[in-house]
């Protein structure tokens, strides 16, 4: 549900700092939401199910909206700072170069300056996602297809804070609370599968997920009695922070 990130969007909120946070577990639940919802339209699940996919959605719509705000302001303030510094009295402050949806741009995908460019992209992954399925409704093999992705890219949900955490070498800004919710619900869930028969993809998909959120509450572990200097980086340093 949405209650684990509850406490990580109070603390970017409080620290006005998102650099902790991947946006790519937004990415990870929209599209995994979006193919949940498009899948009821192939198989009718339980209205709940249904309903918490639209929730989720609009939540990590809000998430990702803060981290922008947060991030954008903090770079302009990084800026302002260094012209600061170097007493560049005759220059004027430029705010940082802008990066939008339709640049098609690669190096910052998912990275964008405005939350509008992100809310471009959910509506166009929709609409290609959504025609498709429209015309392959009626095979009971895509259809099939669309719920395991559905399942499948939701347990990837961790990845990218793993991912992002092993670059910093630091949990620093990650909400252990959320973790910890991650980890509590995905147990339950995949304990619920596996008493309940569901199908094989279903549990596989569930333990996935329940290792993926002990590796990050390992990683959060070491990190914190073990600090250590954060990998580097042969990309350009500001595509890094998407992760």
């Amino acid at each position: 549900g949405v209650v684990p990130y509850i406490p990580q969007y109070r603390d970017i909120r409080r620290t006005q700092n998102a650099e902790g946070f991947s946006t790519y577990v937004c990415l990870v639940l929209l599209v995994a939401n979006i193919l949940r919802i498009l899948f009821w339209f192939g198989r009718r699940f339980e209205s709940p199910l249904l309903w918490q996919s639209i929730i989720m959605i609009i939540t990590m719509l809000l998430m990702l909206k803060l981290c922008t705000e947060v991030r954008v302001s903090n770079e302009l303030n990084i800026k302002r700072r260094s012209f600061a510094a170097a007493d560049s009295k005759d220059e004027e402050i430029k705010a940082p170069p802008k990066r939008s949806y339709l640049d098609f741009d690669l190096n910052y995908f998912w990275h964008w300056s405005k939350f509008t460019d992100y809310v471009q992209c959910v509506l166009t992954f929709t609409g290609v996602t959504g025609y498709i399925t429209y015309l392959w409704l009626d095979s009971s093999v895509f259809v099939e297809t669309l719920g395991f992705l559905a399942v499948f890219t939701e347990a990837m949900l961790g990845v990218p804070q793993l991912y992002r955490n092993y670059q910093n070498r630091s949990t620093e800004g990650m909400s252990v609370k959320m973790v910890l919710m991650w980890t509590s619900g995905d147990t339950f869930k995949t304990l619920y599968f596996i008493l309940n028969q569901a199908p094989f993809q279903f549990s596989i998909c569930g333990l996935l997920q329940v290792f993926v959120d002990i590796a990050i509450l390992l990683q959060a572990y070491l990190y914190s009695y073990y600090p250590q200097k954060p990998v580097s980086h042969t990309t350009h340093p500001a595509s890094t922070k998407a992760l």
